[in-house]
């Protein structure tokens, strides 16, 4: 098993522009519903994770208090406070499985650093509990003989 098995291509993911707004996060992510979205540069580099906590404190240190003002501040201007770890698409699943267990959602690239995807942490655990799950059917029906 490999980390494509798990992957949700960067296509399906929502993901944002370093040189986007702190408005354009905020709605975008108001929108989806998502507490964190992937950032990526101009070439496609994966280059962090954007958290609404990092839109919050932002906004707390730069005294804004209109929604304009979101408008001026470029996402690269905006200190992350928590560092999420990508992940290389030929890396071992121990990898991928290390990242999950600090991370919701573990930052898929290539060997360029280019973004491809991600993996969701839910997709990782009902992968296994599934397998677990039918371990344990198989289990019991052989001790019920």
């Amino acid at each position: 098993m490999n980390i494509a098995f798990f992957l949700m291509p960067k296509s399906d993911v929502v993901h944002m522009s370093i040189n986007s707004s702190m408005r354009e996060a905020l709605e975008k992510m108001e929108h989806h519903h998502y507490t964190a979205i992937p950032l990526i540069d101009d070439d496609g580099h994966y280059v962090g994770t954007l958290t609404e906590g990092d839109l919050l404190w932002g906004i707390k240190h730069r005294d804004l208090f209109s929604v304009t003002d979101l408008e001026q501040i470029p996402l690269d201007e905006v200190d992350r406070h928590f560092k999420h770890d990508a992940v290389s698409i030929y890396e071992d699943i121990q990898a991928l499985l290390s990242l999950a267990l600090q991370q919701n959602f573990v930052p898929v690239v290539d060997d360029n650093g280019i973004f491809i995807g991600i993996v969701t942490r839910k997709a990782v655990i009902e992968f296994f509990a599934e397998d677990y799950m039918n371990t344990y059917r198989l289990k019991s029906r052989s001790t019920d003989n």
